[in-house]
């Protein structure tokens, strides 16, 4: 929309719902109109930053090594600010299900609110825990196909995630720094055997575990 007064801003106070017809402005004088539709590459866009976020380029990268298709059961700690989450939704979606844990109740509070308005909210279920400290609900063990730790100590979850993986699920840890990688690779020795990969590229490492029976 434009305002037809040069000297006047345009206020809008209402929001974008799905559906919308919004006018796009490619160049000076060229316009199309686009069908809004909260698809998760969007969301990453313009979600509000909680927390540091997972973009499209490493989100593609997990849900691959993850093996996540749809009718999955996957764990994830922590929410954050809900990036990767929306994208886990739309890969178990229409079946399968999310269920992401955070220690901070805000933060869950929030990450909630906005899995509501994206219309994933039937696929995600958000807990408040401490997942290094306490856990993974025993309510979930042996049943997940896939779990997946953003933490900043993820080898005090290693223990837990191995109990709630199926025979052949798969676990990521998803690190910044190689310290906490080569702490993790360690807890993972000693609770995993099949060690599959360990990939990382500038300053960042991922490893990707299929559990075994020990």
């Amino acid at each position: 929309m434009l305002c037809s007064d040069g000297t006047k801003k345009l206020s809008f106070g209402g929001s974008i719902k799905d559906g919308d017809l919004v006018i796009v402005y490619e160049k000076r004088d060229v316009m199309k109109a686009v069908k809004v539709s909260p698809t998760p590459e969007l969301w990453t866009l313009v979600l509000s930053h909680r927390t540091q976020i997972l973009y499209i380029a490493d989100i593609s990268f997990l849900i691959t090594y993850l093996e996540i298709v749809p009718g999955s059961l996957v764990l994830e700690s922590g929410t954050g600010s809900g990036s990767l989450t929306t994208s886990l939704a739309r890969a178990v979606a229409p079946t399968g299900h999310v269920y992401t844990f955070d220690f901070h109740q805000q933060r869950a509070a929030s990450a909630r609110e906005d899995f509501q308005s994206t219309g994933v909210d039937s696929l995600v279920t958000v807990g408040v825990r401490d997942i290094q400290g306490e856990g993974f609900p025993d309510e979930y063990s042996g049943l997940a196909d896939s779990v997946f730790l953003d933490l900043p100590q993820p080898w005090l979850a290693v223990p837990s995630a191995g109990k709630m993986l199926k025979q052949d699920g798969t676990l990521c840890s998803f690190s910044p720094c190689i310290e906490q990688v080569q702490r993790t690779c360690e807890a993972l020795k000693s609770n995993f055997r099949g060690l599959l990969r360990v990939r990382g590229d500038i300053g960042q490492a991922r490893e990707a575990l299929c559990r075994t029976a020990q």
